[in-house]
């Protein structure tokens, strides 16, 4: 009896063999979700992803970059997947391509506006 009410109430009547209506009903909520992450959340950051991997392709020697790590530094020389960094006087750092967060000035003008 209890059992029969607690049927009822979520929607599948015992009489009846289900709940009735359109089965694709159900699966808007989820396609309206997933499209709500997608343009939220994975597209900006594909998007990011992309204008990274871009910048890191078109590094050269010379320019001056800031690592992940906050280690700013010049390039001195570069190989397939590493560089070189000079970080001081004489002090040089070899690391990978993809440690290199951006390139100085960005974070250059941050912080003079900061100011």
């Amino acid at each position: 009896m209890l059992f029969d009410n607690l049927a009822f109430a979520m929607g599948g009547a015992a009489g009846n063999g289900g709940a009735g209506g359109n089965p694709l009903g159900a699966f808007v909520p989820l396609i309206l979700m997933f499209a709500i992450f997608y343009f939220l959340l994975i597209r900006p950051q594909q998007k990011k992803a992309k204008q990274h991997k871009e910048m890191i392709g078109n590094l050269k020697i010379g320019d001056r970059v800031v690592t992940n790590g906050g280690i700013f530094g010049n390039i001195v020389r570069m190989k397939d997947t590493t560089i070189v960094l000079e970080i001081a006087d004489k002090v040089q750092v070899e690391m990978l391509r993809n440690t290199v967060a951006d390139k100085a000035e960005a974070f250059e003008k941050l912080e003079k506006k900061g100011s």
